[in-house]
């Protein structure tokens, strides 16, 4: 190996696979039955995703600092599912397990950029929670379109630029092993553990974003509700408490879908099955984006005075036409 490493930095040369073989859902008994379930997953997903956009979109009373960071949710959802899902099915389904190398390191990038920007969205909306329980007086200066736009623009290029640094490091490993990745998808990690040649960079970068995109998301969201927590505490009644704490209970519930899983996944360790920790990873991708629409429709009064606004106008014109 040593002699390998030397003669690889003389020569600046890789050693770079022409295929990555993916083997996630492999031995998993009655699998096929989750394919179709990831086909539902995905036209619920899409469907839901595109109306909740199309709502904030057409409704003039959506045009807020918090429903920018909503209707950006909606479209990395879109987005995420769409580079993560349909791959998925193409690989596991028709068995179609042989994904060329250039094509692996694009699929990982898109599918850790969309989770990154998942992730930076529920920061956003914690901040806006916070900020509108804490300083309900300062809001409107404090969060304006022209800060959340800054924000979310902020967050894509930190997404991209570190994701586009994780697969250049890829780049420079050497593949003179396996090329089995047991994974559902081109996984960063199962990547560089794969390489013959010196992996720290990838490793370190790996763990750095655990932390920004796991870790620190994660506490900050937790210490804003626990900021929100005490502000609710001086609240003088408890009508005004709960009024309060309902217009957060929509992003209570997006943060709860996506890190619970996650969490319990990292707490689970190496003491969880292989296969498990697969379909539950695979879950924590996939169910978060078909859920939110249905989350910020159904907990949200004023889209679903919206949506049934819209419906009632097609509806009437439909009457109208026949």
């Amino acid at each position: 190996m040593n002699l390998f490493n030397s003669a690889l930095g003389k020569n600046i040369t890789f050693v770079r696979p022409s295929y990555f073989i993916i083997s996630g859902f492999s031995g998993i008994p009655y699998i096929k039955y989750y394919y179709v379930f990831l086909c539902f997953v995905y036209i619920v997903s899409v469907l839901g995703n595109t109306v909740v956009m199309a709502v904030i979109y057409l409704d003039r009373y959506f045009r807020t600092p918090k429903y920018i960071a909503v209707f950006n949710l909606a479209f990395v959802d879109l987005l995420g599912s769409s580079a993560l899902v349909p791959k998925l099915l193409d690989i596991f389904l028709f068995n179609h397990r042989y994904i060329s190398y250039n094509d692996c390191l694009t699929f990982l990038f898109f599918c850790f950029t969309c989770l990154s920007m998942q992730v930076f969205n529920l920061v956003a909306l914690s901040y806006d929670r916070l900020i509108a329980i804490m300083y309900p007086l300062h809001y409107h200066m404090k969060v304006t379109h022209r800060f959340m736009l800054s924000l979310i623009a902020s967050f894509w290029v930190l997404a991209i630029t570190l994701n586009l640094v994780a697969v250049g490091l890829l780049t420079r490993l050497s593949f003179c092993g396996s090329v089995v990745i047991n994974s559902y998808f081109c996984d960063h990690g199962q990547i560089y553990r794969l390489a013959c040649n010196d992996h720290t960079p990838s490793y370190v970068l790996a763990e750095f974003l655990v932390y920004l995109i796991f870790r620190f998301p994660l506490a900050f969201i937790v210490l804003s509700y626990v900021c929100i927590g005490y502000a609710l505490s001086k609240v003088a009644t408890a009508q005004e408490r709960y009024k309060a704490f309902k217009t957060c209970t929509a992003h209570l519930s997006l943060v709860g879908i996506y890190f619970i899983p996650l969490v319990i996944t990292f707490i689970a360790g190496s003491g969880m099955h292989p296969n498990g920790r697969i379909i539950n990873l695979s879950l924590a991708s996939i169910f978060p984006p078909m859920l939110n629409p249905f989350i910020y429709v159904l907990q949200t009064q004023e889209i679903k005075a919206s949506v049934k606004k819209i419906l009632k106008i097609n509806s009437s014109r439909k009457n109208i036409s026949i």
